[in-house]
């Protein structure tokens, strides 16, 4: 989780030209640990073989979780991962 919502951050900061970013990460009562990055950007992000979306999207779907990328063009981009959580 931690680096899906890193790189996440990273990838608005050097595409995105967003002013703005919100993160909300919760614990699910299906025993998942659910988050969202939002951007206020140009949007337009595209999952792109060894790009960084791809790299997150690999390790979510690794740790048995789900990822869903939304990102018309316009804006704003936002990335919805969940992971099973161990704890």
């Amino acid at each position: 989780m931690y680096f899906a919502i890193a790189e996440s951050l990273t990838n608005a900061a050097k595409h995105s030209r967003a002013s703005e970013c919100r993160v909300v990460v919760r614990s699910r009562p299906d025993g998942t640990i659910w988050a969202r990055v939002e951007d206020n950007g140009v949007g337009g992000a595209q999952v792109l073989p060894g790009g960084g979306l791809d790299g997150i999207m690999n390790r979510i779907l690794a740790a048995g979780g789900t990822s869903r990328l939304e990102s018309p063009a316009g804006g704003p981009t936002s990335l919805e991962v969940s992971v099973p959580c161990a704890s």
